[in-house]
């Protein structure tokens, strides 16, 4: 499959995403905290969960139907998800919605690769 000649930088990809997923664990940590057990914290962990789920089923989903235009919708709906989660966590926790930063700057980045091999891979679109 061919790669766009800018991905230059999958060495850190791993670094990247451990950063992604701390942060994002943070956020969740802090979100617990200040109201643990309430069906207000239960309801956000869930959709840190989806979050997560989204996120994760990426990579194996796309390998599995060899589609990567399931993988840019995955990627976006991610990157939905995760804007949605921090405008529900700004007026709770700035600190725990700004964790989420590393996620909204890293998805648009990986949908957009995914994006363009599926301009460079075609018959894999």
């Amino acid at each position: 499959m061919r790669r766009p000649d800018w991905l230059t930088f999958e060495k850190f990809i791993p670094v990247i995403w451990t950063t992604v997923f701390t942060c994002a664990a943070w956020s969740a940590y802090i979100i617990w905290e200040r109201e643990p057990g309430t069906s207000k914290t239960w309801g956000l962990m869930v959709v840190y969960l989806l979050l997560e789920i989204v996120t994760l089923l990426y990579t194996p989903v796309m390998l599995s139907v060899r589609r990567i235009r399931v993988g840019l919708w995955l990627g976006a709906a991610g990157l939905v998800v995760a804007i949605a989660l921090f405008v529900m966590l700004l007026p709770l926790s700035r600190p725990a919605a700004w964790l989420l930063l590393p996620y909204l700057i890293w998805s648009p980045i990986g949908t957009y690769t995914t994006w363009e091999m599926m301009q460079l891979n075609p018959e894999e679109a």
